[in-house]
């Protein structure tokens, strides 16, 4: 069995009420649940969030909201393993044993079913605790700079100032966007970022966080781009 779980706290605080703003003509979350219910893999998609709103939302668009999360898993220092966590107990009183568990992101519109499915198929093949997508940064993180108390820039790798970019290792950064998980190795570990993890590599344009009102901007942008050029779903 496997289940769906969307973390969507009500609290967000540097885009109020992120969860369910509108996206392209959407509340954000929609992406993420149609993703979830068109990709043919899930036995439930649960929307875990303390907020009625939210939860009104969800369900208008298919998810599950079959409890409130509690206060104490809906700060700004919660992990998004706490919420997976509680989320997998509250299943398991009511007899649901999933053997993976699939978080998904509120606000990750560039989330597609054939993504879902072809990261589910690698977490099978790979035999991996945790399959989640990646993306290359854009400039050699190896030569990132740093300014100093004094105003002054430099080098926070200094022993790599004479190095090629090309003969320095490719480095990622997590998409943000969803993570596949055994269940049973998970609940050992406890952790999203387990000590067996296999990447699914995305390219730039699929990937933008949403932070920041800059960032929403730029991601509408993109996703519109993608959409009139076919190679987003027409939601």
């Amino acid at each position: 069995m496997n289940i769906a779980i969307i973390p969507a706290r009500g609290g967000s605080k540097r885009i109020p009420r992120k969860n369910i703003k509108d996206f392209c003509g959407r509340p954000v979350i929609a992406y993420s649940i149609d993703a979830a219910l068109s990709c043919g893999l899930f036995e439930r998609v649960i929307v875990s969030t303390d907020d009625a709103d939210i939860a009104s939302v969800a369900r208008r668009y298919g998810a599950e909201t079959p409890f409130l999360r509690p206060a104490e898993l809906s700060g700004d220092f919660t992990a998004t393993a706490d919420v997976v966590i509680h989320a997998i107990e509250w299943l398991k009183t009511g007899g649901f044993s999933p053997e993976n568990v699939c978080c998904i992101y509120a606000t990750a519109p560039f989330i597609t079913s054939e993504l879902l499915r072809n990261s589910f198929d690698k977490l099978k093949t790979s035999c991996a605790t945790a399959v989640f997508p990646v993306t290359t940064f854009p400039a050699c993180i190896f030569r990132a700079l740093k300014i100093g108390d004094d105003g002054r820039l430099a080098m926070i790798w200094p022993e790599h100032e004479l190095a090629r970019s090309n003969d320095l290792p490719v480095a990622y950064h997590d998409a943000g966007q969803f993570y596949w998980l055994d269940c049973g190795r998970f609940m050992e570990e406890k952790r999203i970022y387990s000590r067996d993890s296999a990447p699914v590599i995305l390219p730039r344009y699929l990937v933008q966080d949403l932070d920041t009102t800059e960032d929403w901007a730029t991601a509408e942008r993109m996703f519109e781009t993608l959409r009139m050029k076919g190679r987003m779903y027409d939601l």
